[in-house]
Order: structure tokens, then C-alpha cells, then sequence
């Protein structure tokens, strides 16, 4: 099985471009950052990952600004080049904003 479930911000979206095929398609790059145990261990995770939205998907994803967290899942394959990874958008749950903080 094929399936990655990430939450992430978006830290560049590149304006919506069309495919050979006349399907609209969004190019992102998302950075996740967490900690996870591993091994009984404490890990800080960051990573940054190129990914892509296309058809009815990427006028969604074409909304979301530079900033902006969600929660996406979809599935990885190889970029067009053959060097990396990159992963296909096939849905996410945009992130609600944090609450504003009282001030005395």
C-alpha cells in the first residue's frame, strides 16, 4: 500500500498550471516538524517535501496560502526526473487557526 498522512504547512505554492491533459495542477512545498519516540528515544522530526495537486483537488489546495497548515494524504511517487520524491495531493483538512491569547 501507497498511502502517506501528513500534517504540514505550506511554505511555498506556486500558481496553478495546466496539464498536457488540460487538468489543473498545484505545485507545493510543505514542511512538517514534530517529535516522535523511536527506540524508547525522543526524536524531532523536520522535513520538507515537494508535492502536487491535480484536477478538482489543486482549485482546493489554490486557495491555501503560503503559511497556511492542513493535514493532507495522498501517495508517493517518483518526480518526472527520476531524482526524489514527490507526493500526490488527493485530499486534506485544513487546519483551524490557533486561538487568539488573552493579554492582562
Amino acid at each position: 500500500m501507497n498511502r502517506l498522512v501528513l500534517s504540514a504547512q505550506i511554505v511555498e505554492r506556486k500558481a496553478t498550471r495546466y496539464t498536457p491533459a488540460g487538468l489543473p495542477a498545484v505545485d507545493l512545498t510543505l514542511q512538517h516538524q514534530s517529535e516522535i519516540t523511536e527506540n524508547s528515544q525522543v526524536r524531532k522530526v523536520s522535513l520538507e517535501l515537494r508535492a502536487i495537486g491535480i484536477g478538482l483537488i489543486a482549485d482546493q489546495l489554490a486557495k491555501l496560502a503560503v503559511g497556511d497548515s492542513a493535514g493532507f494524504a495522498g501517495f508517493l511517487s517518483a518526480q518526472r526526473n527520476g531524482k526524489g520524491t514527490l507526493f500526490h495531493i488527493t485530499e486534506f483538512e485544513r487546519s483551524a487557526p490557533a486561538a487568539p491569547t488573552a493579554t492582562s
